[in-house]
C-alpha cells in the first residue's frame, strides 16, 4: 500500500477530480518533463500557485513519476557534524550561530579528528552515505584554519567509508578550492538560500553574486556542488520559483530544501510556519523544474511537515538528511530509515563516486 506507484495508482481511483482543464494542463507539463523538456519559468509559477487540493495532489503524483523516472527508488543519506560552531560574523537572519544575535547556539573551536571520526562513525551506523564537516565562519581561507580542515577531510577519506563533504563558508581563491580536492573532498555545500531579489532581506554581509562565485571555483576544481535554499523566511512563491531556475542554471548535483524552524533570538523568530501542503507543492515544484538532480530534505522538516513526513518522496524528493542539524534535534535515524524502507523505496548504501 505504501509503494509510491501504489500511491498514484490510489490517488488516480480515488481521489476528487479536479477540473479537467488543470488536470491536462499539469499532466502534459508532467509527460514533457518526462520526455526530457524544460519547464518554462511561467508554467512552474503557475503550478506553485497551484491552490487546489486536488491539483496539488495531481503535481505531487507526477512529481513522484518523474523522480522515479529520473532517480529511481534509491534514497540519498547525508550526515553532518557541527566542526566549528557559533560565532559566525554573518548576519543571515535564520541562522543561530550568527554572533549579531542571542541565541542559546552552541560555540566551540574547530573539533579536532578524534572527536569528528567518532561523528562520522555515528552518521555510518545511522545508515548516511556521505558525512558533512560544517563550520561557522565567514569564509574560507589559506592557513592554519584550511590546514586543518584539510586534515579532518583526509581522515574521512582515509579512515571511513564515507563520502568526505564540507560546508566551509564563502571560497574567493581557486587555491583554496583545489587544495579541498586535493585532500579527498567530493562534495561541497553552498547554499543559495533563495532568490536574487529576496537575498538582501535575509543577508547583508555578503551577496548572492558571493556565492555564485565560491560554487564557480568549486566547479573548476572538480568538486561536486550542493546547492538549494531555506523556505519559509517570508520570501514569496515567485521567489521560491527563482530560486529553482537559479539552481537550474548552475546545475548543482544536490539540492537540499530546508524549511525554516524560526529560532528565538534571531529577527525571524516569528515568521508563521508555512503549511505542510505548502512545503510539498514547492518540494514537487523543484522536481518538475530540477528533475534529474538529487533533492535532498533537510533541516525543519520534522518540526513543519509532522506526520506528513513521508509525502516528501512522493513529492519528488530522493535524498534526506539524518540525524541532527546543526544546532537542532531531528527524529531518530531508525524511524527515517523505517519510513523510507515503509514506502517501498532503498536507502542508498554506498558512498556516490
Amino acid at each position: 500500500m505504501n509503494n509510491p506507484e501504489q500511491i498514484n495508482q490510489i490517488h488516480t481511483q480515488t481521489m476528487p477530480s479536479a477540473p479537467a482543464g488543470e488536470h491536462n494542463r499539469i499532466a502534459a507539463i508532467g509527460q514533457r518533463v518526462l520526455e526530457g523538456v524544460q519547464i518554462t519559468p511561467q508554467e512552474a509559477l503557475h503550478l506553485f500557485n497551484l491552490e487546489n487540493q486536488a491539483d496539488i495532489l495531481d503535481l505531487i503524483a507526477w512529481a513522484n513519476r518523474i523522480r522515479q523516472h529520473y532517480r529511481g527508488n534509491g534514497i540519498h543519506l547525508c550526515s553532518i557534524v557541527n566542526a566549528k560552531a557559533g560565532g559566525c560574523p554573518e548576519d543571515c537572519k535564520f541562522c543561530a550561530q550568527s554572533a549579531f544575535y542571542k541565541t542559546n547556539s552552541p560555540r566551540h573551536d574547530l573539533i579536532d579528528p578524534d572527536s569528528m571520526l567518532q561523528a562520522a562513525a555515528e552518521a555510518k551506523r545511522n545508515g548516511a552515505a556521505a558525512f558533512g564537516v560544517v563550520t561557522a565562519w565567514k569564509e574560507l581561507r589559506e592557513g592554519q584554519s584550511l590546514n586543518r580542515v584539510c586534515d579532518l577531510i583526509r581522515a574521512i577519506a582515509r579512515k571511513t567509508a564515507l563520502r568526505p563533504d564540507a560546508s566551509l563558508g564563502l571560497i574567493k581563491s581557486q587555491r583554496v578550492a583545489d587544495q579541498l580536492r586535493e585532500a579527498g573532498l567530493k562534495c561541497y555545500n553552498h547554499n543559495l538560500e533563495t532568490s536574487r531579489r529576496f537575498f538582501p532581506s535575509q543577508c547583508t554581509t555578503h551577496s548572492f553574486d558571493d556565492r555564485l562565485e565560491t560554487i564557480q571555483y568549486l566547479k573548476n576544481a572538480g568538486i561536486r556542488v550542493c546547492s538549494g535554499g531555506i523556505i519559509g523566511l517570508g520570501e514569496t512563491r515567485e521567489d521560491r520559483c527563482d530560486l529553482a531556475f537559479a539552481l537550474r542554471e548552475i546545475a548543482p548535483d544536490y539540492v537540499p530544501i530546508n524549511i525554516l524552524a524560526p529560532i528565538p533570538g534571531t529577527p525571524f523568530e516569528r515568521n508563521a510556519p508555512l503549511p505542510p501542503i505548502e512545503i510539498l507543492k514547492t518540494i514537487a515544484c523543484f522536481r518538475f523544474i530540477l528533475p534529474r538532480q538529487e533533492i535532498l530534505i533537510a533541516g525543519g522538516r520534522a518540526v513543519n511537515l509532522r506526520d506528513t513526513q513521508s509525502f516528501i518522496f512522493a513529492a519528488g524528493a530522493s535524498g534526506l538528511m539524518i540525524g541532527n542539524y546543526l544546532t537542532t534535534i531531528n527524529r531518530s535515524p531508525e524511524d527515517d530509515l523505517r519510513m523510507i524502507r515503509d514506502l517501498g523505496l532503498t536507502p542508498k548504501s554506498h558512498p556516490p563516486h
